[in-house]
């Protein structure tokens, strides 16, 4: 749902393929109530056409750039062949996002018992994130506390937050490094096994795994939603796994991998 009745000069548009004639095609923008737009053939694809269906056909699901609107005269111009590949796939992903978010937000209101507040609640969470699946995101990383100045229903908003860890799965990395971990002491082996459970500190968003490499290494995987925070859980993780053999005076030591794999 847009709040914008038309779209913008230059803007990349998800449109349905209705009608193709000999030097044209019709279409119809998804994203605003199906309104009419026309591909002229120059525009269709790059080089001479020689039959326009090689290239566009009735039923397709193709991306679009704005070329000119004329909301006087209801004219929508597009371009197909200004849209490279990239830009179509995201353009393709982000336009299901949104499909999927005004869903959501329709099986939020129903779960509430609040049916009729969808409209206006796609409105105020368009406002306020740009975009729908936006909103679900932030739902999904800060809790229930994200909706509140939107100052939304209590029940709708459990409704809402319930969908969103119910559907949206965030992109996650993975940082790691190595812990080299060597006590000469008679208690040696206990000592380093009290340092590998210190490496595995309770950090939230954050999931911590030790693999054994050989004495006296071992490897530290740390996975989380962003890079900001696998690094802190990372850190905190090593500096208590080394700090354990330091305090106990064996030798604790770590070393960074970098996105190559190679130690830092």
């Amino acid at each position: 749902m847009q709040e914008r009745e038309w779209p913008e000069q230059g803007e990349l548009v998800v449109c349905s393929v209705q009608n193709v004639k000999d030097f044209v095609a019709f279409v119809t923008l998804d994203e605003y109530n199906d309104r009419e737009g026309l591909i002229p053939i120059a525009e269709v694809a790059r080089g001479w056409i020689k039959y326009i269906r090689d290239h566009i056909r009735e039923g397709q699901k193709v991306v679009c750039k704005v070329l000119n609107v004329d909301p006087g005269k209801g004219h929508i111009d597009l371009s197909l062949k200004d849209v490279n590949e990239h830009q179509r796939r995201e353009k393709i992903r982000i336009w299901k996002n949104e499909s999927k978010a005004r869903k959501w937000i329709g099986f939020a209101a129903e779960a509430a018992g609040q049916a009729e507040a969808a409209s206006a609640l796609t409105n105020s969470l368009y406002r306020e994130y740009g975009d729908l699946y936006s909103a679900f995101e932030e739902l999904v990383n800060e809790g229930k506390d994200a909706l509140r100045k939107l100052k939304i229903d209590p029940k709708l908003a459990d409704a809402l937050y319930t969908v969103a860890t119910d559907n949206v799965k965030l992109p996650s990395v993975t940082i790691s490094g190595d812990l080299f971990l060597r006590s000469t002491k008679s208690d040696g082996v206990n000592i380093i096994r009290r340092a590998l459970r210190s490496a595995e500190p309770k950090v939230d968003g954050a999931e911590i795994d030790i693999t054994y490499l050989g004495a006296p290494n071992y490897r530290i995987k740390v996975t989380a939603s962003n890079y900001k925070d696998a690094e802190k859980a990372l850190e905190k993780a090593s500096t208590a796994a080394t700090g354990v053999l330091k305090r106990a005076g064996g030798e604790g030591k770590f070393s960074r991998k970098s996105k190559s794999g190679k130690h830092v």
